[in-house]
């Protein structure tokens, strides 16, 4: 991984975390009928931490879910000899819910287009609001995200790595040449 520059520490990574809870619940006027669900695999971690701040500032315990959309790309049987599907685990009904889906990376938009097909596959909400930590830019869908971290313009070949302590060695957002021309 050649590290173009660091995006986001651990300590900026709190604070953005911090103000997207606070939007989340400014926008929807508090928490009442509110739900959380990550995306596989850093949007999970995402959205854990998001509802950790929630619930602190709002009292709350905020139903939270994971989503993996694998099956539902539209370039899966292209990227996968065998797709690794994980479990989608929302144990709880999204109808009539404002839903807030929560990605680390929004780039082309073929993920998140994925992720809505998925969550209407398991229910109708009010709304579906979309909060990623960073937008990089290049969409291909008309996708706009509601909530946003950071925004970070990239040229083609280069790519947004996020790190988190549950799967890397620590906290932090990178920009970094790409290896490969590839879309999300």
């Amino acid at each position: 991984m050649n590290i173009k520059a660091k995006l986001i520490d651990e300590q900026g990574l709190v604070r953005t975390i911090t103000r997207l809870a606070h939007e989340i619940i400014e926008r929807n006027k508090g928490t009442e009928d509110v739900v959380l669900v990550g995306m596989r695999t850093r949007g999970e971690f995402v959205a854990r931490r998001i509802k950790e701040k929630i619930d602190q500032i709002d009292n709350v315990d905020l139903n939270i879910g994971v989503l993996d959309i694998t099956l539902y790309r539209d370039d899966f049987r292209e990227r996968l000899k065998q797709p690794e599907v994980s479990v989608t685990d929302i144990t709880f009904d999204i109808s009539e819910k404002n839903v807030i889906l929560i990605d680390d990376v929004l780039y082309t938009g073929r993920t998140v287009r994925a992720a809505l097909d998925a969550l209407m596959d398991l229910g109708r909400p009010n709304t579906i609001q979309f909060c990623v930590l960073v937008d990089r830019g290049h969409r291909e869908m008309p996708i706009k995200p509601d909530f946003v971290g950071k925004n970070v313009p990239t040229s083609i070949n280069e790519e947004v790595k996020v790190k988190m302590i549950e799967t890397d060695d620590e906290d932090a957002v990178y920009l970094v040449e790409s290896p490969h021309l590839d879309s999300e």
